[in-house]
């Protein structure tokens, strides 16, 4: 069963099984945080983008009362999760569903944060690039945009290796052989894993200055850039 993008757990299961499958998934919510602390200014909007079930922004809200988040995801039942789990709130607001790509145009503020966790690499190259593009247009002059994703390793042994240890950390969480290799089995097919170099490159083209590598280990890579 499909849920409106393109992860296989159903969305009332997301949290867990995302936990199992990526390593230091929890820790990538944190590292984003983290870096938005370092700003010199509290962000006034902070737009979320393939939001999920809303667990990063659940967090994030505890740290930065005062801000306004922006939710969006493709999949309505995503949306669904993460309406749940913040409830009615002003400062929270959850659009339709929308891909990254289409919300130009679809917000009024103007975001000083925007957020990607996990999302832009079920995108083909092309749809990445607009993707992207879309994210530094709408963001504020001097904002920060955060993106973690799977990464390609340089090479093919690299590849290679970096799925077996991939297959190890989900079979040492509890996932069958059977799910492992399903999920294995979508790199290149259902997620289209780049490099760090051509993150770092695609990031550059779109205009922002300055970009730079936030975290990296294990086929995941977090990048940061300010407008």
């Amino acid at each position: 069963m499909r849920t409106g993008n393109s992860t296989p757990h159903l969305p009332e299961d997301y949290d867990v099984q995302v936990g199992r499958t990526i390593p230091y998934y929890d820790l990538l919510h944190r590292e984003a945080i983290d870096l938005v602390l370092s700003i010199r200014c509290r962000p006034k909007v902070w737009l979320d983008t393939g939001c999920g079930t809303g667990a990063m922004v659940q967090r994030a809200r505890k740290t930065f009362p005062d801000t306004q988040f922006i939710l969006v995801d493709p999949s309505p039942a995503m949306l669904e999760q993460a309406r749940t789990r913040l409830g009615e709130e002003p400062k929270v607001h959850l659009l339709d569903p929308c891909r990254t790509q289409d919300l130009a145009g679809r917000i009024d503020e103007v975001p000083d944060v925007i957020t990607a966790v996990q999302c832009h690499h079920y995108l083909s190259r092309e749809e990445r690039t607009v993707a992207v593009q879309v994210c530094y247009d709408l963001l504020a002059k001097g904002g920060v945009f955060i993106t973690f994703e799977n990464i390609r390793p340089l090479t093919e042994l690299g590849t290679e290796i970096g799925k077996r240890r991939w297959g190890r950390f989900q079979k040492a969480n509890g996932r069958t052989v059977t799910d492992v290799e399903a999920h294995l089995g979508r790199f290149d097919r259902e997620y289209f894993p780049i490099t760090v170099e051509e993150h770092l490159d695609l990031l550059r083209r779109s205009g922002f200055e300055t970009v730079e590598l936030l975290w990296y280990s294990n086929t995941q890579a977090g990048f940061y850039c300010v407008k």
